[in-house]
């Protein structure tokens, strides 16, 4: 068994889809857009070229991904998506990627579990951890 997380972003995937690859090595694996889908019974010229489905790769995690309704406010609460780097070198390089535009809530350092911890909201609002295994 498997549990995969389904981000929705809100009208912002493409965008994020983008920014996941730049920031730290993501892989799309699959984009299909509302107007490419076999059944146009929900396609609307609002959304027929935002994301109805992605999947994504991160090391060897797949994450999915849609715009969803397109209503233009993502909320990313309750959750954080965890990256453990294998050196502190690393984790100082995804940190500062995922950050770029982002919020910090606690700024990467050494911590009594481990050598670099941090947490931070990218700027999607997708809640991050960072730490070295």
């Amino acid at each position: 068994m498997q549990v995969q997380p389904y981000l929705f972003f809100d009208g912002r995937a493409a965008e994020a889809l983008d920014f996941y690859k730049q920031a730290i090595g993501a892989s799309v694996k699959m984009a299909m857009r509302w107007k490419d889908s076999p059944d146009q019974s929900m396609c609307t010229p609002a959304n027929a070229d935002k994301i109805m489905h992605a999947q994504f790769q991160v090391g060897d995690t797949t994450i999915m991904a849609s715009d969803g309704r397109n209503s233009g406010a993502p909320k990313f609460d309750g959750f954080a998506l965890t990256i453990a780097a294998n050196s502190e070198a690393e984790a100082d390089n995804l940190f500062a990627a995922l950050g770029e535009g982002g919020q910090v809530t606690m700024p990467l350092g050494k911590t009594f579990f481990s050598k670099r911890f941090g947490m931070l909201a990218d700027k999607f609002g997708v809640h991050w951890m960072i730490l070295v295994q």
